[in-house]
């Protein structure tokens, strides 16, 4: 019996052991003598040990169950997973079973389940948020994660951010740069695998690794390698002693960390496609149709609360005449700041676009009456006045506004527009630098 490599473990009516064969010590840990007498349920992981209890009580009734799984901690800390083959026998009232070892089956298992789930995440995913909270639960079901964040590096703008972070005891931490002494820039800097216990904290008292509720503190951070580099870290996190991250977990961890960074390059290029679809690639406004799809959205809830809203239609006198006298780039430069100006101009629920050349239209949400849509007219009118230094050069424009509302003048997203437009006409005819309100 003690040749096999399956343990035979025999317990009494009362759940203890009472023999034991010499392969539990390799399965469980812990020696035959350390074992019998002790309760089976004490070694069973916490979350199995009811669905345990009731399998013991459907073996004793005379079901069989020979292919019964759960996950036992080892003497080390490790955790296992057991197939039992169990029989109870009533004129012994002794329940014998066979446990097998299937904790690299599983491991096995779930690694490549992991690759499908992650792979499908990247694809059924709407955002970046849905990606990782996806992700989370998937690393959760391969390792200890119930503290997990993602730390991404923006290389140009030398911005760590963590997009996603779920910590039972802190809160995100503000953007950072990248020579900082937080541990996941670490990951990111080396493109190497960080460990830290509290025996490895010591060193790093001066800020390295956060003492947050408890002393004790596990922390393993992995990089998030594509192959334009390192562009962010995969964390977990532990504030219990009893769990512990082994060497198993830190391969685990790298061993989906490519398929995780994969999908989020995957994720972050179809939404920066989707926002090259909808937004002027010069300033980084919504173009017409994401305009038009807004001013028809603002029109409907309008309609609805029977509130007003104005639109400005906005065209730069002298455009041209920088254009060609200080190039191209300097009128690209110009209108990039045109845009910066404009959106300092109105609310964060306002929108600005640029819907082609030198003209930007202006929808003031559930906007204020028709009075204060003229002073933000003026405001426009002034801070677009204001001579522009672009590139060493100087340059000089003004606008012609026009102001249409709902419900005075029309209902229609298309019939509002051209009737700001016609506006907008008639302030440049009139010398422009100025607004005109539709007739």
């Amino acid at each position: 019996m003690d040749l096999l490599l399956d343990a035979v473990c025999v317990v009494d009516v009362q759940g203890c052991f009472v023999f034991v064969s010499a392969a539990s010590e390799r399965i469980f840990g812990y020696t035959p003598a350390e074992m019998i007498g002790r309760p089976m349920i004490d070694l069973v992981f916490h979350e199995d040990r009811a669905r345990t209890l009731q399998t013991v009580d459907e073996i004793m009734s005379g079901q069989s169950q020979p292919h019964f799984e759960n996950r036992y901690v080892r003497k080390d800390g490790q955790v296992v997973h057991i197939m039992w083959s169990a029989y109870w026998s009533e004129a012994d009232q002794l329940r014998i079973a066979v446990a097998r070892d299937v904790t690299e089956r599983k491991r096995a298992d779930s690694m490549q389940a992991a690759l499908y789930a992650i792979s499908e995440a990247a694809h059924a995913a709407e955002d970046l948020l849905a990606l990782f909270q996806k992700i989370h639960r998937i690393i959760g079901g391969l390792l200890p994660a119930v503290n997990f964040f993602v730390a991404l590096y923006d290389k140009n703008k030398d911005a760590l951010t963590f997009p996603y972070y779920v910590d039972e005891y802190g809160q995100a931490p503000d953007p950072q740069k990248l020579d900082s002494t937080v541990p996941s820039a670490e990951v990111i800097r080396t493109g190497r695998v960080l460990l830290l216990t509290p025996d490895t904290a010591a060193p790093r008292s001066g800020g390295g690794l956060p003492q947050v509720g408890r002393d004790s503190l596990n922390w393993l951070g992995v990089p998030l390698n594509t192959n334009k580099g390192v562009i962010g870290a995969l964390v977990v996190k532990s504030y219990s002693a009893e769990v512990r991250y082994t060497e198993q977990d830190i391969e685990l961890l790298q061993f989906v960390s490519d398929q995780v960074a994969t999908a989020i390059e995957r994720k972050q290029m179809e939404i920066w496609l989707q926002h090259l679809a909808r937004h002027d690639p010069l300033t980084g406004l919504p173009n017409r149709e994401l305009f038009h799809d807004r001013l028809e959205t603002a029109l409907h809830l309008a309609k609805r609360n029977q509130t007003p809203l104005s639109l400005l239609y906005i065209d730069l006198d002298k455009f041209k005449q920088v254009n060609d006298t200080l190039g191209h780039p300097i009128g690209d430069l110009l209108l990039q700041e045109v845009a910066h100006r404009l959106k300092h101009c109105v609310r964060e629920s306002d929108t600005v676009g640029r819907i082609g050349g030198d003209e930007f239209l202006v929808l003031l949400n559930g906007s204020p009456q028709s009075d204060q849509a003229l002073l933000i007219a003026e405001k426009i009118r002034a801070a677009l006045d204001r001579p522009f230094d672009l590139a060493g050069q100087r340059a000089h424009i003004s606008p012609s506004i026009g102001v249409a509302s709902y419900p005075t003048h029309s209902a229609d997203c298309k019939q509002l527009i051209r009737v700001a437009d016609e506006a907008m006409y008639v302030a440049k005819k009139g010398g422009g630098n100025r607004f005109q309100v539709a007739s």
